[in-house]
């Protein structure tokens, strides 16, 4: 429960820009571009290292809201949004987050490809108010 109230605190806060948090005023942007792994015909994992030298005193956590566009066979091209969270501890600058992802029009039954992997956003929580924000949830629960 924690971990969901946290999340969507996250997204409340999620940045218009790609790698900014203007609210905290600290800049969060990847490492690299984002790294997608085959696992099988149609399962992937997205791997995202971000780079966040701001928050080593108290840490943070954020989504990451991306687009992954991939093909069938058939040629058939799909657009998702997507989103995944991470979180860095404190005392740490860089962290990576991977995405699962199964990308196919019929239940595995063909070879799909990944075309592109483009970050629309990254949100930042300091850690301080995410505590805070994670302990106000869970006093609420009760």
């Amino acid at each position: 429960m924690k971990m969901i109230s946290l999340s969507l605190l996250a997204l409340a806060t999620l940045c218009t820009g790609a790698n900014a948090a203007p609210d905290t005023g600290r800049s969060i942007s990847l490492t690299q571009e984002p790294l997608v792994m085959r696992l099988n015909k149609n399962e992937f994992r997205i791997a995202f290292g971000i780079n966040a030298p701001q928050c080593a005193a108290n840490g943070c956590s954020g989504v990451i809201r991306y687009r992954v566009d991939w093909k069938t066979e058939d040629g058939t091209v799909v657009s998702e949004l997507r989103r995944v969270s991470y979180d860095l501890p404190a005392h740490y600058s860089r962290t990576i987050t991977v995405d699962r992802q199964y990308l196919d029009t019929a239940e595995g039954a063909h070879t799909t490809e990944v075309v592109r992997v483009t970050v629309d956003a990254i949100s930042c929580l300091d850690g301080a108010r995410a505590q805070s924000a994670q302990l106000t949830s869970t006093a609420d629960i009760f």
